[in-house]
């Protein structure tokens, strides 16, 4: 079975940081695209940032300069880091992944628990 296990969540006050990690276990063979996504209260996940396999990335609108999608393959981690936070960034964020496992030769998707980020003064 495969697992993605996020840490780092919490409450922090506007204008301040945090850094998200998820960490992929089991039996994998590789990791095509991984990412973040969002649901705060009352609306529907969105997707926060991604990134391929080879390093490409994109991101929300909303989080353009402030977040960073980073991973280590060898790890089969992926980080996002979050700095000059918003209120509106209040949401349970959760790690997303196209995980290939054996014996098969394409991804099936995988999320995370979540965890939870808030940012109140």
């Amino acid at each position: 079975q495969v697992q993605l296990v996020e840490s780092g969540g919490g409450l922090v006050q506007p204008g301040g940081s945090l850094r998200l990690s998820c960490a992929a276990s089991g039996r994998i063979v590789s990791i095509n695209a991984m990412g973040w996504y969002r649901q705060a209260p009352g609306k529907q996940r969105e997707l926060v940032a991604r990134t391929t396999s080879v390093g490409s990335t994109n991101y929300a609108d909303s989080v353009k300069g402030r977040f960073t999608i980073s991973r280590d393959n060898a790890k089969n981690a992926v980080y996002l880091q979050m700095t000059s936070l918003k209120p509106e960034d209040t949401a349970v964020y959760y790690c997303n992944a196209d995980i290939v496992r054996p014996p098969l030769v394409v991804g099936t998707e995988y999320w995370g628990q979540g965890t939870q980020v808030t940012v109140s003064s």
